[in-house]
């Protein structure tokens, strides 16, 4: 596990190449939950910072993917937190669940069709379903974006008063540059582009990834350059 303090009060938990984010208020907020098995460490790290889980009130799921949902249900065991999620990303169809194509029908050819069940949030386990345009309590005023494509319900999330997102996998940062996620885990790539220009309008200084470092600086010129390059490609 590394973590690291982006703005005061707002941190960056890592664990197994994913990144979970705490925001410390008087009330906890928590955005993504990391694999099935991150709860114990997310709670240690609540507990270093003479925290307690129980006054996490809020998590927010960027999408129903199990490396970014997988460890809500342990979680809640510690908390009565609301859970938000977008409603593109609910379905209690399993044939429909928000990965690409290939691997839903991965998922119901023995063996692996034993894990389906674990790869995706339930409905009942939802309660604050999102479209987008919402503005929840956190860092006075969060607003939620839909930015489908990795999938269909992907959101980020904006605080115009810290000048901070939060992206997701919308836009995806293992390597040194900012890149768009990866198509073969992604459902549909254009639309990913698409929510990609459409963040890149938004007054942002500081842009926070579900897998990668944070950029501090300058964020919002970086992801126009990505752009750019696109467009250029294109």
């Amino acid at each position: 596990m590394s973590t690291v303090e982006i703005i005061p009060n707002v941190y960056q938990i890592t664990l197994r190449l994913v990144n979970i984010i705490l925001i410390a208020e008087e009330e906890l907020t928590l955005i993504d939950t990391g694999f099935r098995g991150s709860a114990p460490q997310i709670i240690d790290f609540i507990h270093r910072l003479g925290r307690s889980p129980e006054e996490i009130t809020l998590i927010i799921l960027t999408h129903n993917h199990l490396d970014h949902a997988g460890g809500l249900a342990e979680l809640k065991r510690f908390t009565r937190a609301k859970v938000v999620l977008h409603k593109a990303d609910i379905t209690i169809d399993e044939s429909q669940l928000p990965y690409p194509r290939v691997i839903r029908k991965l998922l119901h050819i023995p063996p692996f069709s034993l894990f389906r069940p674990l790869v995706y949030v339930k409905p009942n386990e939802v309660d604050i379903p999102v479209e987008g345009g919402e503005v929840l309590s956190p860092l006075g005023g969060l607003k939620v974006i839909h930015t489908p494509g990795h999938t269909p319900g992907s959101i980020s999330l904006f605080s115009p008063k810290k000048r901070l997102l939060i992206v997701g996998d919308a836009l995806n940062k293992r390597y040194p540059n900012i890149r768009l996620p990866p198509k073969m885990v992604s459902t549909d790539l254009a639309q990913a582009i698409d929510s990609v220009k459409r963040i890149a309008q938004l007054d942002f200084d500081i842009i926070c990834f579900g897998h990668g470092k944070p950029i501090t600086k300058d964020a919002s010129a970086k992801v126009k350059q990505l752009i750019r390059k696109i467009d250029n490609i294109g």
